[in-house]
């Protein structure tokens, strides 16, 4: 027979190896919040696709709607189901369980570090987003900043941010209100329709991730490509002598260029060619492929990753009948001519 007071104990020390190590505890958070939800106040902004955002004004007749459609649902649905069995376990080691809810840092995820860092430190700067000058059309989500008392500095922050998508607006100039039995013109530049599911919550950096989809598309977080993106970095720069622009890594450009990625994935590093065949090959095809001093090869933006990696892949060709230079898109390996020779060049 089993015996579950081993299971028990096992589970409590874990939880407590989590508590020492500083895991978040999101049950308590929820909690915490449901307790002085009267006393919270919220700001809204809207993000575009490079992450940039804009501040949002909203009516006060609109502010219990706010509250309840980020903050309320968030939190009441982490309370219900915690006594069905809820867990909040680690994303990166965890992936589409049921009855589970995701953890991991917001140091992890850099377009949303980069997203709260705007909101929190240049927030003067901050435009009010006007249709007419940004478009909705190019917006990508919706975050609520909440604030209440309490923390060393007096207050508690935390952030909701869901999606948006173009579908969720309707235009004004395209649009009829039907109000009572009649259509009239409608009234405002954009409507739009929220989403009523929850998303995203971020919290004394963490990120509590409740739709594991929706999340990594919003902030373009893909866990498993950023591992693969840092062994395949580590692996080439232990071969090549790489120098990048200021503030750029190897792992973030391959993470950030999925077909480059998956290209090197079919390179076998160990039997590529060296740097000084490499640099030779660039000569021969008339590439700009810069070096600085140490014959280091110099990697400033994406087009010079791009350049590399075609490089590494033996993707540039010229003809021996015109002359002409040629960028090979895709390959396919020829076997040996018949007879068993090796083809010859």
């Amino acid at each position: 027979m089993e015996d579950n007071s081993d299971k028990t104990e096992n589970a409590e020390a874990q939880e407590t190896q989590e508590v020492q190590r500083g895991f978040f505890d999101v049950f308590q958070w929820a909690n915490e919040v449901d307790e002085v939800k009267n006393n919270v106040s919220v700001e809204l902004f809207l993000f575009n696709k490079n992450y940039t955002p804009y501040k949002v004004r909203y009516s006060d007749k609109l502010t219990a709607s706010v509250k309840a459609m980020f903050m309320q649902e968030a939190t009441s649905y982490i309370i219900k189901e915690a006594d069905k069995g809820l867990e909040c376990r680690e994303y990166e080691k965890s992936d589409g369980e049921d009855k589970v809810i995701y953890r991991t840092k917001l140091e992890n995820v850099g377009r949303a570090e980069t997203l709260i860092h705007l909101i929190e430190n240049e927030y003067k700067d901050i435009d009010f987003f006007s249709d007419n000058e940004y478009e909705f059309k190019k917006v990508k989500g919706i975050i609520a900043k909440f604030s209440y008392p309490g923390g060393e500095d007096g207050t508690k922050t935390f952030y909701i941010a869901k999606a948006l998508s173009a579908s969720a607006a309707l235009k004004g100039a395209t649009s009829w209100e039907l109000n009572g039995e009649s259509f009239e013109p409608f009234s405002a530049e954009v409507a739009i329709k929220m989403p009523e599911d929850n998303q995203v919550a971020i919290i004394d950096g963490n990120i509590v991730v409740f739709n594991q989809t929706k999340f990594e598309a919003l902030f373009q977080y893909d866990y498993k490509s950023q591992v693969l993106a840092e062994a395949k970095a580590r692996e080439l720069q232990e071969k090549y002598k790489l120098s990048f622009s200021e503030g750029l890594t190897l792992d973030v450009l391959l993470q950030d260029k999925k077909p480059l990625l998956k290209k090197i994935q079919n390179i076998d590093i160990n039997e590529a060619m060296t740097q000084e065949q490499m640099l030779d090959y660039s000569d021969e095809m008339q590439l700009d492929l810069m070096t600085d001093d140490d014959k280091s090869i110099i990697i400033m933006d994406d087009k010079d990753l791009t350049m590399f990696v075609n490089l590494l892949n033996e993707d540039y060709y010229v003809s021996p009948v015109t002359g002409l230079r040629y960028e090979i898109k895709s390959k396919k390996l020829m076997g040996e001519p018949d007879g068993g020779e090796p083809p010859r060049g």
